[in-house]
């Protein structure tokens, strides 16, 4: 196949071969074919052969359109040609008695246009067009370049964006408890209250060691937010130590204590005592168990029941499920849920970003677990993940 040159040699020799391999088995030996019958073929220095790695220059296969390797490609100043196939070695020795030919023919007329100019006395230079084409397509190529990277940084600021928003809406929880306490101690102290007299010592240390968690819990996030902000890392960071999820557990039924009673639900617990306990990220699960109980509280109905269970899944993993009896998920949303920005249709005058459940899986998966639900519409949903059993000083 010919064509018009999209990259050319970079030197003055009359043409060059680009010999175009992948990382097959076999691709050594082409290459050692090819090169020994140049080698035959010619002197060492009058034309120039190149090995290409399509999968280390792409770019290069997809100027010249290739749909198959190996391929040998003669580039001159303006043309180029295609030997691809079979036996590439034995096409090159057939061609090559024609690519001499026309080395000579146009050999011939350059001398003809020599020496009209040193008749007419001009003074005028020949300008080497075979050097001002390869300075174009280096041009080219590095344009090309240019734009792939430029995708790349969009991608990495697109996730960076989401990552953000993600944390941003995952504040929400740590602030509504931490103001909830404080509300709750200030009537503790307001003179004369009708209630102060109930605020044990130790109801008031609970509650200010609660704020104190929930304000940390809210820092961490703010650093996480910056460090996303600044592009240092887009990734959820976890820092996994041994982990009692019973008693984490507990204190998120806690936290939501008053959303539950303002909607007269309760929750069912099934937590075994022996529950071993996880390596794992207590803050990131404790994100993770908010927001799936916040939903089931959202989507539970008026004085219904939500469950949260665990169980020994494996000797390797231990399994949370949180339960509700809401409307259910469609089986064609069940996957989708878990993408960012993705909002059922019956949530999309909703206030959020439909962000949850998206964090709650990079979570998971920071933790090399798996989420997922069960559901049926009409039935409620279940949502299933999992965290690595803790062993002892040696991590999971």
């Amino acid at each position: 196949m010919e064509g018009r040159t999209p990259v050319l040699p970079k030197d003055s020799r009359p043409f060059k071969l680009l010999f175009f391999v992948d990382k097959r088995p076999n691709s050594a030996e082409q290459i050692r074919q090819i090169r020994a019958q140049v080698k035959a073929l010619c002197a060492p220095d009058e034309v120039g052969l190149e090995i290409v790695d399509v999968n280390n220059q792409p770019y290069l296969a997809e100027r010249f359109k290739l749909v198959a390797t190996p391929a040998l490609i003669k580039v001159s100043e303006d043309s180029y040609q295609i030997l691809a196939g079979g036996d590439v070695a034995t096409k090159l020795a057939h061609w090559w008695p024609r690519w001499n030919q026309e080395l000579l023919d146009e050999s011939s007329e350059n001398d003809k246009v020599v020496s009209l100019l040193s008749l007419s006395g001009s003074d005028g230079v020949k300008v080497n067009a075979v050097d001002q084409s390869t300075e174009v397509i280096r041009l080219s190529d590095d344009i090309f370049r240019l734009e792939q990277e430029k995708e790349t940084l969009l991608s990495q600021i697109e996730f960076k964006d989401r990552i953000i928003a993600m944390m941003a809406h995952d504040l929400r929880n740590p602030l509504t408890a931490a103001s909830i306490a404080l509300e709750t101690l200030e009537l503790a102290f307001e003179p004369n209250g009708a209630k102060a007299d109930k605020f044990t010592p130790e109801l008031i240390a609970h509650l200010l060691q609660s704020t104190k968690t929930q304000i940390r819990a809210v820092s961490s996030m703010i650093t996480e937010i910056l460090k996303a902000a600044r592009g240092s890392d887009t990734n959820i960071e976890v820092s996994p130590q041994d982990l009692d999820l019973n008693d984490l557990c507990m204190t998120v039924i806690e936290f939501f204590a008053p959303k539950l009673s303002a909607k007269k639900q309760t929750i069912e617990t099934d937590l075994p005592q022996d529950l071993p306990h996880v390596y794992a990220d207590a803050d990131q699960v404790q994100r993770v168990l908010s927001n799936l109980v916040d939903n089931a509280v959202k989507y539970t109905p008026v004085a219904g029941k939500i469950g949260i269970a665990a169980l020994h899944r494996t000797t390797e993993k231990v399994q949370i499920s949180i339960r509700d009896n809401g409307p259910g998920i469609p089986r064609e949303n069940q996957k989708k849920i878990f993408e960012e920005s993705f909002r059922l249709k019956r949530d999309r005058a909703e206030d959020g970003y439909g962000l949850g459940l998206a964090l709650c899986q990079q979570v998971v998966r920071a933790h090399y677990g798996e989420i997922w639900v069960d559901s049926k519409q009409g039935e409620g949903s279940c949502f299933h993940f999992t965290l690595p059993v803790y062993r002892g000083t040696n991590g999971s």
